[in-house]
């Protein structure tokens, strides 16, 4: 992501804003101002700012530490392991408040006779999504402390973090979160029969608010292989987190 595609100055202060293919939200690093790169219009959602609490060295701590504690990994992994890199990222989500609820037909199966039942699922969602295209981040994974957020405030990011512009907007985000919420109720529904008939669901969209939100991403090495954790820069909490593969000694 290091190509640039075009230079153009921010609306509010006229400081240089780099911006890279495929970004249609754009904030300057200088004063904070967000705009749409399209229109160069200002942004019209609410802008939050969730702010990284930890220092690259309690980082490093904290993966140690995930290192030991982690059932599957190697007995020596957390002191022979090598920290290569720590790099903090202020990523963009889209949180869609929503209410979603599905009515579904389908056959139960595992009775004989078969039956045929209907149901419904209904819920109350404060869904993420990651406003970057062809990224594999573990959303659904991340707890995002929204407890902590506040007004972005550009003067609270460290001078040496990377603020990631959105590539999707309101529109794209609140579709793919009903994408995901649809494919969830499925999942659900079919705990409840065996071959789902139909099933329609209705959204009832709340709200969509856009934050940044501080990942540390941990590159390390390990017997000559590159592992990478992600944690969250609010809590020091792990994300995800990559492992060795099992040993196994012959008898």
């Amino acid at each position: 992501m290091t190509e640039i595609l075009k230079e153009i100055s921010c609306a509010h202060c006229g400081a240089p804003l780099s911006v890279k293919p495929g970004e249609i939200v754009v904030t300057c690093r200088y004063c904070g101002f967000t705009g749409v790169i399209e229109t160069g219009r200002p942004f019209e959602f609410e802008h939050s700012l969730i702010v990284n609490e930890y220092s690259d060295a309690q980082i490093t701590e904290s993966a140690r530490t995930w290192m030991r504690t982690s059932f599957s990994a190697p007995r020596d992994l957390a002191s022979k392991a090598m920290i290569v890199e720590n790099s903090l990222f202020y990523l963009p989500f889209w949180l869609v408040v929503a209410e979603a609820r599905s009515h579904f037909k389908g056959i139960f199966e595992r009775i004989s006779p078969p039956v045929t039942k209907e149901s419904d699922i209904e819920n109350r969602y404060d869904w993420l999504v990651l406003a970057r295209r062809g990224s594999d981040f573990p959303t659904r994974a991340y707890e995002i402390p929204l407890e902590a957020k506040i007004p972005y405030d550009f003067k609270k990011i460290e001078a040496n973090a990377k603020v990631l512009n959105a590539e999707l907007d309101a529109r794209e985000a609140r579709e793919l979160a009903q994408t995901e919420i649809r494919n969830l109720h499925e999942f659900l529904a079919k705990d409840r029969v065996d071959k789902i008939i139909e099933m329609n669901t209705e959204f009832d969209v709340k709200n969509t608010l856009y934050l940044h939100s501080p990942i540390w991403f941990v590159n390390y090495e390990y017997r000559k292989q590159r592992y990478r954790i992600l944690l969250d820069g609010a809590t020091a909490e792990t994300i995800k987190g990559d492992l060795p593969p099992p040993e196994f000694k012959l008898l």
